[in-house]
């Protein structure tokens, strides 16, 4: 799939708000620039958050209340170990939330999860889905 214009990112997070079961763990993948923080925040809008969505770089973790239920979007770029997130409370967000949304997420760390693979092309993004272990797939129109 390729993304040309930030309303085809749009469309992309309304499919993805509507599709993904609550409780996924999302893997945001790509290079600097991709888009990853961008589609955290328009899967948020997609799901009612009206309030502002940032990179939690500093601070790893940033929560948004939803009328669909919490969404969780986490940053962990500058975790050397990226396991330490289940000792940090991963493993209950879970249960609890709508979507946890891991940029720069390892498949190999989190086996059960979806990867957003972005990566930037002449003509915008290619989009990539990839299930991991016992993700539930997906297919977008």
């Amino acid at each position: 799939m390729l993304l040309e214009s930030l309303e085809d990112t749009r469309t992309l997070a309304r499919q993805l708000a509507e599709r993904l079961p609550e409780g996924t763990l999302v893997l945001l993948t790509g290079p600097l620039g991709a888009g990853k923080t961008t589609l955290v925040k328009l899967i948020a809008e997609a799901l009612g958050f009206e309030g502002e969505v940032t990179s939690p770089t500093y601070t790893l973790i940033h929560e948004y209340p939803t009328p669909q239920g919490l969404v969780v979007h986490i940053d962990a770029y500058r975790m050397a170990d990226q396991a330490e997130l289940y000792s940090l409370g991963l493993e209950d967000y879970l249960p609890e939330a709508r979507l946890v949304l891991i940029e720069w997420g390892q498949p190999e760390v989190f086996p059960d999860s979806l990867e957003i693979r972005l990566t930037p092309t002449e003509q915008g993004r290619s989009v990539e889905l990839i299930s991991h272990g016992q993700a539930q797939a997906i297919t977008l129109a």
